[in-house]
């Protein structure tokens, strides 16, 4: 399958400007491209989203199209040289693109080879479902399905447990491990500064911080930056049609 995508945990690390840690994988990823069209939709002011990408995609040589301003948003997909989905609520992004019929369409043209990038809320969206978002329903879409272009589930934003911790409640490890008492999907918890790149059937952690791979019956796996982990996950996704 010709997935090229860039899932990344985060568009802030702390010290850093607006994306400044992902520039390297962003520039290998999108070598070739033109111009990215943008989803802003997982927050509520696209232009100002907008013109915050821009900057930050015009800083490393691309330039940048917001779907928040296509006369006809299919259109505007299909025309893509790349996409970049941005972060910020799951459940409202989602929701977006059910209302507007686009889960099919982007699909399609990741399935034909256009890179997909995301980060935070738009790496939640190309897992199976958005079950392992950490965001708040404020919104709820017609499915929990989302786009399936791989076969695992993300975590972002993941936090280790703090040993003696006392105040803590339930943590992330928690939650994930009672989503494996319903579930069967994989879960990389990514923390921040951390980035998968899918080439294909291949599944590599970069960036600058480590993850946590949970796996159904399994304690979990520390995974280091440079780490190839396809064998781990149980292979990669088949795109639905």
């Amino acid at each position: 399958m010709a997935r090229r995508l860039l899932l990344i945990s985060t568009s802030t690390v702390f010290g850093s400007r607006y994306l400044e840690h992902a520039f390297p994988e962003l520039r290998e990823i999108l070598d070739g491209v033109r111009r990215v069209l943008f989803i802003p939709h997982a927050l509520k002011d696209h232009a100002g989203y907008a013109a915050r990408s821009r900057a930050a995609f015009e800083e490393i040589g691309f330039g940048l199209d917001s779907l928040h301003e296509a006369a006809v948003s299919a259109r505007a997909i299909e025309d893509a040289d790349a996409v970049f989905c941005g972060g910020g609520n799951t459940f409202r992004l989602l929701d977006f693109l059910y209302r507007m019929e686009l889960l099919p369409v982007i699909r399609h043209r990741v399935s034909e080879g256009m890179p997909y990038t995301g980060a935070s809320a738009g790496a939640n969206l190309a897992c199976p479902t958005i079950r392992t978002t950490n965001d708040m329903p404020i919104v709820e879409p017609q499915s929990f399905d989302a786009l399936g272009l791989v076969s695992f589930q993300i975590n972002p934003h993941y936090v280790d447990p703090v040993p003696g911790s006392t105040h803590m409640g339930e943590t992330r490890e928690t939650r994930i491990r009672e989503f494996h008492e319903e579930n069967d999907a994989p879960v990389v918890g990514l923390r921040e500064g951390a980035i998968l790149r899918v080439e294909g059937d291949s599944v590599e952690l970069r960036g600058r911080a480590g993850a946590r791979l949970f796996c159904r019956g399994h304690e979990p796996v520390e995974v280091r930056p440079g780490a190839s982990i396809e064998s781990l996950l149980g292979g990669g996704a088949t795109l639905p049609a």
